[in-house]
């Protein structure tokens, strides 16, 4: 898995629509969607503008000509963590509503609610579409773009220069694990040989895992003395130029808004009859 960090950005580096808008638009409009979402109210229109968010962010991942393999393969990355808290609210009432109707007794008092199916159905549509509208986001920018979108619109730039140094690390923590693992591997040691002991080979990997967290410590003492040489102080902040949107980005920006704005309130108003 750490091995995949350094291709974390590779689907962000291609030539399409989506790639080439500038980060603000696309963090702006999809956060507003995920916004949008989230505040809707737990009733069941929430299918239908579930529904209409997930056409929306299929059309703009289409834009972006990417292989559909990699939204699958993300999605269902992320997916066992909502759906472990989602199953379990079958099982038990909530708040949203008044009268619950047992469909299906289990051992040990255990009931499951009609109510309760429906409540998990929302979630699940809420969760799908906000993590849909991320990997869209993560997959068409690079981190870099998107850490200087945010500071144009006003991330503090101490916040700017931390995440900035965070992202920075992440691969220098993920190239020492790779040389770290090279040399085990040249020295034939495999975690899952059952040939050695059990106690031997957690001994190793725990060693193992020292080794890296010492070696990243040093290896940023290393980066802040050369940084301290150049001139870094704490008045340093990362350089961020002044780019204006273009017209076009303005106007796909406020259609993604006026979109992410108007179907919630036509279907909430009954003027919808889409479904």
């Amino acid at each position: 898995m750490i091995e995949e960090l350094f291709y974390i950005e590779k689907s962000a580096y291609r030539d399409s629509f989506m790639h080439n808008l500038d980060a603000r638009v696309k963090i702006v409009g999809l956060i507003a969607l995920i916004i949008a979402m989230v505040a809707i109210p737990y009733s069941p229109m929430v299918f239908r503008i579930g529904a209409l968010f997930l056409v929306f962010l299929g059309v703009l991942w289409a834009s972006s000509r990417l292989p559909w393999q990699i939204y699958a393969k993300r999605l269902l990355m992320v997916l066992p963590f909502g759906l472990f808290i989602i199953l379990f609210q079958i099982f038990f009432t909530n708040r949203y509503y008044t009268v619950f109707h047992v469909i299906a007794n289990l051992p040990f008092g255990i009931h499951i609610y009609a109510e309760s199916i429906q409540f998990a159905g929302i979630l699940l549509v809420k969760f799908v579409v906000c993590i849909s509208a991320i990997i869209l986001l993560s997959s068409t920018t690079k981190l870099h773009d998107m850490l200087e979108g945010a500071g144009r619109m006003g991330l503090p730039p101490e916040f700017a220069l931390t995440f900035g140094m965070m992202i920075r690390y992440l691969f220098v923590f993920g190239y020492i694990y790779r040389k770290i693992n090279e040399s085990l591997a040249t020295r034939c040691f495999d975690p899952f040989n059952s040939a050695l002991s059990y106690r031997y080979r957690m001994k190793q990997i725990g060693y193992t895992v020292g080794t890296i967290f010492i070696r990243s410590y040093e290896q940023g003492e290393r980066v802040y003395t050369s940084m301290l040489c150049r001139g870094y102080g704490k008045d340093s902040h990362i350089f961020i130029t002044k780019k204006p949107l273009q017209s076009s980005e303005w106007t796909f920006l406020s259609l993604c808004l006026v979109f992410v704005i108007a179907v919630p309130v036509i279907i909430w108003m009954g003027a919808g009859t889409l479904f």
